[in-house]
């Protein structure tokens, strides 16, 4: 058997057998090394790992994710409804708009689509189930709404695919996310609507609307976080990672004096937590280089490359095709695993038919924030039915709705690549050739 079958038939054994991602990628990698390389080359495991994570780039992933967890905890998403209330006021299907707004703003805080699904569903879901909305339904929709995270900057995932595919423009990347991320959000509301009105969900003579005026005041401080963040990149105040530092910075100002909902305390839980999740992120980037390494070394991802290639020739079906497998591994995986192991094999496909890298890193954003509400994992279905207390398997039919509706805004940013790179482009960030 040759080393490339080994390497990657090893991987997804580990997989299989419920090994963690990031053990499984190194297995692959070692595996790899021993059955097409010499042993001697395990000496470069050391280095592989420490090249993987010794980039500059990275510290944005760990204070990005601190960020979302203190804007969760300060009682920011509060707020939000309470503003969007007012503005929205009381209609059949007035909450589902109010949900999937507020996930656009968190998204634009955090970049986490569970931290976004949690904070907004401890607040939306009692309200939503006293209006008549089945927790199933709202449960999904929120699921699906907070996954547009990835997509609206700061996105963790867009962070890591600037590192992992040389030559793009992070910025770029942050600007091109923001149009289909509001689109993808605005296709959810459609079915969203169209369901409440049919089962006549939400009384509007049953809830009153908040006072835009004190709403709108007590908001502010949170939607002031994206228009910091974004302005200062916009106006080169700062860099994308200078700006993780000040999302915290600012998060914990927020949290501790203005809505008085973080103490010393939660500080340190919260700085815990954060450094946890960012070690197991750090801990499959490491590994994933040895993955990484061996792949390139021993040329299997561009003989993976060639054998895509040979199915088609035309650019369009295999563009297709790849969406199709990003979604599959969406399913299974996070985006962290997603992009360190389909990258290397993508990268000649996109060479090859001259796929401008920043909207293909968009495409695949939307697939991969697809997959975190298409079930079995659905890791943002998982917080919200965690938090709904229902199975996961009773959102399926609702799920299966708004992947249709998400899929569609996939289908229009493909077509229509300018969604993507109009923004980037008019900001005057390097976007790349087709």
């Amino acid at each position: 058997m040759s080393p490339d079958l080994l390497m990657i038939g090893s991987f997804l054994l580990a997989l299989l057998l419920g090994v963690p991602v990031a053990i499984a990628l190194g297995l692959g990698g070692v595996v790899g090394i021993l059955t097409g390389l010499s042993p001697d080359m395990l000496a470069t495991l050391g280095t592989n790992t420490y090249n993987s994570v010794a980039k500059y780039p990275l510290i944005a992933i760990p204070l990005f994710i601190l960020t979302g967890l203190i804007f969760e905890r300060a009682g920011v998403a509060a707020s939000l409804v309470r503003f969007a209330q007012a503005i929205i006021g009381p209609r059949h299907g007035g909450l589902a708009v109010v949900a999937v707004l507020v996930c656009l703003i968190m998204g634009g805080m955090s970049g986490s689509g569970p931290a976004d699904a949690a904070a907004v569903a401890m607040v939306m879901l009692p309200s939503m189930r006293k209006a008549g909305y089945p927790q199933p339904f709202s449960a999904t929709l929120i699921a699906a709404s907070s996954s547009t995270a990835i997509l609206i900057p700061p996105s963790i995932a867009l962070i890591l695919y600037s590192i992992v595919v040389p030559g793009v423009d992070l910025r770029a990347l942050f600007a091109a996310g923001l149009f289909p991320g509001i689109l993808a959000g605005l296709s959810l509301l459609v079915p969203a609507l169209l369901l409440a009105r049919k089962y006549g969900w939400e009384d509007p003579e049953a809830s009153e609307r908040p006072p835009l005026w004190a709403s709108f005041k007590a908001a502010i401080p949170a939607l002031l976080a994206p228009v910091i963040i974004l302005g200062g990149l916009r106006s080169g105040l700062f860099t994308p990672t200078e700006a993780a530092v000040v999302a915290v910075t600012y998060g914990v100002v927020v949290g501790s004096l203005i809505y008085r909902n973080l103490g010393i305390k939660d500080l340190f839980n919260l700085v815990t937590e954060a450094a946890v999740t960012s070690g197991v992120v750090m801990l499959i980037i490491a590994l994933a280089g040895i993955f990484a390494w061996a792949g390139t070394t021993l040329g299997t991802f561009q003989h993976l490359a060639e054998g895509l290639l040979s199915l088609s020739d035309n650019g369009w079906v295999l563009l297709l095709l790849v969406m199709l497998l990003v979604l599959l591994a969406g399913m299974l995986l996070d985006a962290v695993s997603i992009y360190l192991i389909l990258i290397p094999i993508l990268l000649p496909l996109m060479n090859h038919f001259g796929w401008n890298p920043v909207w293909f890193g968009i495409l695949l954003a939307m697939n991969i924030a697809i997959g975190q509400f298409t079930p079995p994992v659905a890791v943002n279905l998982m917080v919200t039915t965690r938090i709904a207390q229902i199975r996961l398997e009773h959102t399926m039919g609702w799920a299966l709705i708004f992947i249709a509706a998400m899929a569609c805004s996939l289908l229009l940013v493909m077509l229509v690549p300018g969604i993507a790179l109009w923004l980037p482009e008019k900001l005057g960030y390097v976007v790349g050739s087709w």
